[in-house]
């Protein structure tokens, strides 16, 4: 069950989110239909997981979300949007539905959604550019999320994914594959939390080792769904991985193993937490947030 706390931080915090991504997409594009499109994926929903585990870390390391913070946190929104509306493009996972909404290809055709997902793509560095933090937290955040997000993190593991679909891949690639694609956003949301918040080189090696844990652990949650939940419960198609051929945990190595596994990342995010905690940081939301996993929530990511 999700505890008091956490509810209370969301409740907190989603609202800020949302509207600080309906203020700054407001006129974004100097183009109607291209902003229509950004904002229709955006304004999808979710839970807003990645930008909750940036403000979460600054809470945790005792300051106060300022809006520069606040929109530091919400470009990674824009990161993860992009690449949903790219992933469920046919040349993808040709997917129709996301967040139980038609995709953004469906609604507007292939043109535009690539078009909405380069422009959210590249926007996300505005805001990152922009953003009233020092100068030098904003050539950091840049970097890491550019990282994150490109060539050896996300969009590495997005090729891995689609071109080893169909044949089966070793564990240890799968578990690279699933850092890189999912992992790695989700491990940069909460490091750019540390950054924000002046962390230590302890405090922010034990924050990646998290972010790390955290994001492995959503993947393999997401398999897990994949083949449990219905649509409803998705706000996708159901059972897609298994039948493309797609590596994931059950598919490899059975269901209890699978759930084995995501049991194993949750305590390695829970080692990290308790070490935190000897180093003056609260940890209550960060491991509260870990209730994700338990069965409880929804996926819609």
């Amino acid at each position: 069950m999700i505890s008091a706390r956490l509810q209370t931080f969301e409740k907190k915090y989603v609202p800020q989110i949302n509207q600080c991504l309906d203020t700054e997409l407001t006129g974004a594009a100097n183009q109607p239909l291209l902003n229509q499109a950004m904002q229709y994926s955006v304004d999808a929903g979710g839970k807003r997981l990645r930008p909750l585990l940036t403000l979460a870390v600054v809470e945790a390391l005792g300051q106060t979300v300022t809006p520069g913070q606040l929109q530091v946190a919400c470009a990674v929104e824009l990161i993860h949007t992009y690449s949903l509306i790219h992933d469920d493009l046919p040349a993808m996972d040709n997917d129709d539905l996301r967040r139980g909404k038609p995709t953004n290809h469906k609604q507007f055709g292939e043109d535009i959604a690539i078009l909405a997902g380069d422009g959210l793509q590249t926007l996300a560095f505005e805001w990152l550019a922009d953003a009233p933090i020092p100068a030098a937290m904003r050539i950091v955040l840049v970097k890491q999320l550019a990282v994150a997000a490109g060539p050896r993190g996300m969009v590495a593991g997005q090729v891995e994914d689609v071109s080893t679909t169909g044949t089966k891949i070793s564990m240890l690639r799968l578990q690279a594959l699933h850092r890189r694609k999912t992992g790695s956003l989700i491990a940069y949301a909460v490091v750019a939390g540390g950054v924000l918040a002046g962390a230590n080189a302890a405090q922010q090696q034990l924050l990646q080792q998290y972010g790390a844990a955290f994001g492995l652990a959503f993947q393999i949650y997401d398999d897990i769904l994949d083949e449990t939940a219905s649509a409803s419960e998705l706000g996708k198609t159901p059972g897609k991985d298994d039948a493309e051929g797609k590596n994931t945990y059950p598919r490899l190595v059975g269901m209890d193993a699978a759930k084995k596994a995501l049991t194993d990342s949750v305590q390695v995010a829970k080692r990290s937490c308790q070490q935190l905690a000897h180093l003056d940081v609260d940890v209550t939301v960060l491991e509260a947030l870990l209730s994700y996993f338990d069965g409880s929530q929804e996926e819609q990511k």
